[in-house]
């Protein structure tokens, strides 16, 4: 399938919809600490990064907060869910909001966007804030609920600073 006009793809394309939807309930489900059902939203070959150099693409080769596969997000999942870390244990509340959502591209039923997102986290009285711009690959399925997230990418703002604790995922 030949490459769609990014023009051609405005945020009302029912496919934008479906990606944006996807993106929304997997914030959802991080803020609601769902990490069993968070995790089923990535493809088997999806990679979830959280680089330090916000400038790169070669995440395979640079240092990485977060580099993550689906062995890698099964293993998160239980340090998250049986209690054997302490971040799961006395874990921050989060909210977190995604917006400002604009589409790189679209090839082989996959939508390449860009969005900002801003993660406030609570924790023993102090919040924090966290925020970046945020990568996603979609691969959208023949219906809605088999779309899946292939790429996550979030570039921190503040990246290639102290970072503090985080003990939630991004």
């Amino acid at each position: 399938m030949a490459d769609t006009a990014v023009a051609a793809l405005s945020i009302a394309d029912t496919r934008v919809v479906r990606a944006i939807e996807l993106i929304w309930r997997e914030a959802d489900l991080l803020d609601r600490k769902q990490y069993q059902t968070w995790k089923d939203l990535y493809s088997e070959d999806g990679r979830y990064v959280v680089p330090i150099d916000s400038t790169g693409d070669d995440f395979d080769n640079r240092l990485n907060m977060i580099y993550d596969d689906a062995r890698m997000r099964d293993m998160r999942v239980v340090r998250m869910t049986e209690g054997y870390a302490i971040a799961a244990v006395d874990a921050a509340v989060t909210t977190r909001t995604v917006s400002r959502f604009v589409v790189d591209s679209f090839a082989n039923n996959e939508i390449h966007l860009r969005a900002s997102q801003i993660i406030v986290a609570f924790k023993r009285g102090r919040h924090d804030l966290w925020a970046g711009d945020v990568e996603y690959r979609i691969r959208l399925g023949d219906e809605g609920n088999a779309d899946r997230i292939v790429l996550k990418v979030i570039r921190l703002v503040d990246s290639e600073d102290a970072v503090p604790a985080a003990g939630f995922l991004l």
